[in-house]
This record gives C-alpha cells, structure tokens and sequence, in this order.
C-alpha cells in the first residue's frame, strides 16, 4: 500500500479468468501492481497483485511463486494478510495473487508523516508483526522480505504483515539469478544475504531489528550514496545502538535492537517467537474443614418405681354381708399381682444396662483392652485434629463416661490426629498467581504485604522466599509473608572509554555485566582501546549487556605495484586495494604502460586516499 490511486493503467477494468475484476491500482512496485479488485463470484473486495510480464513469462518463478502462495495460505494467524488465490490469466499470461484487501496505509506512509515513534508505540507496533512472523517460522517459512512497505495498518487498528513467500519466488526464478538482483529493501537486508543469499528465520529477526531501529529513530541505521555501499555497511559494521540517533530510548529496548541486528546470526534471538518474548520481556505474571464427628445422642428414659403409700387401716367394722368379702380379697389378690409384675419387669430390665467407662486419653490399642475385658465392643470413628490431646490417643467416645449403655454393647472411639499443622509448600521459583494458588491449596493464605527483593538468580516477578520458610507447619489459615524478585540489584556503569580491551572487559565482568565487541577503525584511538560503549554511565542490573566498540587503529592500506600494467588493469588495482586513482598521462607517450605511482608502491596510506598513477 504504498499509494492510493485510480491512474489509468491497461489493466484497469479487466476481468482476471472471468472472476477478478480490477477496479483500481493501490501501488506499483519493482515487481509487481496491486489493484483494488472485485471477486465476482463472492461480491466482495480483495486485493490482486498482478506480477510484471519478465516474471509472469519466466516458468520457474511462476511454478515457484505458486507453491510459495499455497503455503504462505496456510497461516491462519489474524496478523497475516490472508491469501485467497493465485493463478496464471488466461487472457494476458499474468502471474496473480489475490489477498485480503486491507484498508488503510503502510509503515512507511506513517513513518513519512510522523517520523520517529515513542518506545512505547513502537514496541506495540512491532507485536503484531513478529506474531505474524513468528507464526511463519512456527510453520517453516521466511518472510525474507520484511520492510515498512509490507506492514499494512488497517483503519479499524490492526496491523497485518503482507507479501510472505513473495521473495523466495522471485531470487530463485531464473530471469533474476541471471540478473544478479538482490531480493529486499536493501536498507534491511542481513548480511547473510547479501553475502550468501541464503535466508533463515533469523534472517527475518535481522530485518524486523531494523525495522524496529527505524520506528524508535524516523529513519533505517544505514545510509549511503548507493545502494552497494548500504549493503557494504551491513557486511563490515555493527549496527549502533538507536540511542545513539534519539534520546529516550529504554536501555532494555535498545540492548535488543542491538542483539536482534547482530551481524552473526547466532547471536539473534533464534526466531520471531523468541525476539517477541524478549521484546514483551523488555517492555513490560481451600482451606480444608475438616468433618464433624458424629454426635448422635443415646436417650435413655427412667421410669420412677411408684410405690403406693401405705395408708393406715381404718378400723374394721362389720360387713353388713359375708357375700361382699370374698370381692374384696380377689380384688386385693389382683392389684398386688399386679404391682409385683410392674416392679419385677423394671429391676430386671435395669439389671441388663450399666454406665459407660472412660477411655478417653488412653492410646487406641490401651482403650482396646480396657474395654474388651469390660465386655464391650469397641468400634472406631473418624479421627480428628485437636489442639491439646496427644497424636494416637483417644479424643471422643460414644456413649460418654457414665452414660448408660447396655451391657456387652458398643463403644464408638474417636482418635486425635494431634494439632492440626499444614506444611508450607516450595514456592521459590513460582509466580505470584501460582504460590497464592499453592498456599490456598493447603489451607494457608497470602499475607497483606508482598515485600519485592533484588535476585540474581530468580527471575522477575518470581517468588525468592517465605516466611514462615518451606516445610514449616502451620494452623490453618495461617498468614505466610511472600517475597517476591525484582531481578537482579542494579549497578553503576563505569565509563571505560579509553581503556584497553583487557582491562575494560576484567571491570565490567567483575561487577557483574556481559560484554559484547564491536571494532571500527579509529584515528583518535590505539588498536584495541576502547573508542565507546552503550549504556553509557547509569545503572544496570548484573547480567546486562555492555556493548564495547574497540579500535582497530587508523584504517591504512598499502598501494599496489602496478608499475608495467595498463590503465585498465591498475585502475582496477588500486581501486580494490580501498584507494582513489587518478591517472595522468605523460606527453608523448601511448598510453598503454603505467610507469610509477604517486606514492610510490608498498606505502601505506589512508583508505580512500588519492593515488595518482602516470602511463606513458
């Protein structure tokens, strides 16, 4: 999307294989036009990009240009512009790719209009891309081609990455093989690339650190007279740090710029995946109640033995018949029967109960014994915790101590289990969400105030330490205090500018810093003092990366005998050998045999110096 516009083009108004109607041009580019386009058959807009004639007629890279579509259409992730088709016009003989159409602008239309980004937009710029770059490399594919211009930014806020396989087609076609064409914007390209032409997952996280490079400064590290000496540039210097162009930068966010362009691709991070860990990295994780016992109650119910009172005789008198006499005494035989038969039934029932003996703080097996050689059954309960009775002894019993229970029957005991303790669990290492979890799991709970702590070794965020510490029980609902890392303690950075190489990298280590080397050629500086360093000065956590660059003194060549040689063939000479010719013929001559040179041949002189060569 590298322009809006409705130019009249001869494609314009055409209908691709009777389906995709081109409505207008979007951008045009060395390779190929896009067009705003219509699929007839689904009515909806798309985005056709029609590749050039000197492609669409070479074999190879239309066969190639198609596999690298279909697998590109493979990546579903929503930061990839989605390929819905590609094929050959039957009319014209084009080479085609229909996408996704996406409106809005490009990276570079933004990067024109606003310039430098703040970190923090930058950062959250660069996401999207490298999910979209990481889910390539997830699936085996290289982007090779990763630029502002292939960075879409739609008007709803999303961000989408273009062109993926695209690169690939067209270096390996024939027609550009012959011509010698380097395959992306040469202000991004690895030096791998430029070098081999060959192309990895962290070929990509070299271009996508420039790219980042580009939005924190408003413009790509490298910029020359020609494209070659861009190229140049790549090969044989490192990239600085962006806070050397701009101020502001996070020293987190411009440590990764600087390992993401390293100019060995070991030391990039290993794919997308990895540089958007490091970039988000840079920027930015019961108690148990225990059950009742059983507390059922035996009832038992006495029944008062009611004698009746014995009541003084009135005095006898005559009955007025002996017929009444013998009632009288059946009556009497009836109640003392009677009476006989009550009080007999309860005395032999109370005979068949007795109370319950005590075999409370006695051990298990010891209350087992007690209570068998009294005639009862023992049967055990549920344990449980207790505070002040001993692990093992006996807490509970059912029927209670002097209760009534029958002779011979049963006797529920209940065990202590001791005080109820939980253990504190491990959490070194463990996020915060994750040790709260693991307390609530034991019946423990988070005390109010998280104390942050510095950790060389625990990474940040991490738990370092409890208090109480690992393995101490405790009562349920106990508070534990957590510690939480807040990375290493940080450190001052001595400035060691002007220091050799050796004693230099023995101070930074010492205080706890890695060292990375970069060399350039220094007038001002003896081989291998140190000319500059970033950070420079402020503080930095043990295991930050200092970045030394180191002179290689004057940057001086030898000029080359080219005395007996022609023109052509010394020119050449002492071009390659790094320095300026300047020829001048000597009058009367042929022009054919160079004589001398000025300075003579073998001395040294800057590179890019002025030699002058004499031909007679």
């Amino acid at each position: 999307m590298e322009q809006r516009t409705g130019d009249a083009t001869p494609l314009v108004g055409h209908l691709l294989d009777d389906r995709y109607r081109l409505d207008s041009v979007i951008a045009r580019g060395g390779m190929a036009t896009v067009y705003q386009a219509t699929d007839t058959r689904l009515d909806r807009s798309v985005a056709v990009k029609v590749m050039h004639r000197a492609l669409a007629e070479d074999p190879d890279f239309v066969r190639r240009f198609t596999r690298e579509a279909q697998s590109s259409a493979k990546l579903s992730t929503p930061e990839v512009v989605a390929i819905h088709d590609t094929g050959k016009d039957r009319d014209t003989g084009l080479a085609y790719l229909v996408m996704e159409h996406v409106r809005g602008i490009n990276l570079r239309q933004l990067l024109l209009e606003r310039g430098a980004l703040s970190p923090a937009r930058a950062a959250s710029l660069m996401e999207p891309v490298l999910r979209a770059l990481g889910a390539a490399h997830s699936a085996g594919l290289v982007h090779r081609d990763v630029k502002p211009e292939n960075v879409l930014l739609a008007d709803d806020g999303r961000v989408k990455v273009a062109d993926f396989g695209l690169a690939r087609a067209v270096e390996t076609s024939t027609m550009t093989q012959t011509t010698g064409l380097l395959i992306g914007t040469v202000a991004y390209l690895a030096p791998e690339q430029v070098e081999s032409g060959t192309a990895t997952a962290r070929t990509d996280v070299y271009a996508a650190g420039v790219l980042l490079w580009e939005l924190l400064t408003g413009s790509p590290p490298y910029s020359a007279e020609s494209p070659m000496s861009v190229a140049y540039k790549h090969v044989h210097e490192d990239i600085p740090p962006p806070s050397t162009a701009v101020d502001g930068i996070p020293a987190a966010l411009d440590a990764l710029v600087v390992r993401a362009t390293r100019r060995d691709p070991a030391l990039r991070p290993a794919d997308a995946n990895e540089f958007l860990d490091e970039l988000l990295a840079a920027t930015g994780g019961s108690a148990t109640v225990a059950l009742p016992l059983d507390a059922t109650k035996h009832q038992t119910l006495a029944i008062p033995l009611v004698v009746p009172p014995t009541v003084a005789p009135k005095p006898a008198r005559e009955p007025r018949t002996r017929k009444r006499r013998p009632g009288l005494i059946a009556l009497a035989v009836v109640l003392v029967l009677a009476m006989l038969a009550f009080g007999g039934s309860y005395y032999l029932g109370s005979y068949r109960y007795t109370k319950a003996p005590s075999a409370l703080g006695l051990s298990y097996a010891a209350a087992q014994v007690k209570l068998d050689k009294a005639g009862f059954t023992v049967k055990r309960g549920p344990d449980g915790f207790d505070e002040t009775v001993p692990k093992g002894e006996v807490l509970h019993q059912r029927p209670g101590v002097g209760k009534r229970i029958r002779k011979g029957g049963t006797i529920t005991l209940n065990v202590s289990k001791g005080p109820d303790r939980r253990t504190v669990p491990a959490l070194t290492g463990k996020s915060q969400s994750a040790a709260v979890a693991a307390l609530k799991a034991v019946g423990l709970v988070v005390n109010d105030t998280v104390t942050p702590e510095y950790s060389g070794s625990i990474s940040r965020g991490a738990v370092t330490r409890t208090i109480p510490p690992a393995g101490e029980r405790l009562k349920p609902g106990t508070a534990v205090k957590l510690y939480v890392s807040q990375g290493p303690e940080p450190v001052a950075i001595p400035d060691v500018t002007g220091k050799s190489l050796n004693d230099a990298d023995q101070q930074l280590k010492g205080l706890g810093f890695k060292t990375h080397v970069g060399y350039a050629f220094s007038d001002q500086f003896k081989k291998d003092q140190v000319i500059d360093q970033n950070p420079k000065g402020g503080t930095a956590a043990k295991g930050s990366l200092i970045t030394l660059t180191v002179s290689k003194g004057p940057d001086v060549v030898e000029v080359p005998d080219v005395r007996g040689d022609s023109p052509a063939t010394a020119d050449g000479k002492l071009r390659q050998a790094g320095l300026n010719p300047r020829r001048f013929d000597i009058p009367g001559g042929t022009g054919s045999v160079v004589v001398s040179t000025n300075p003579g041949h073998g001395k040294k002189v800057k590179r890019g110096s002025e030699v002058d060569y004499y031909v007679i």
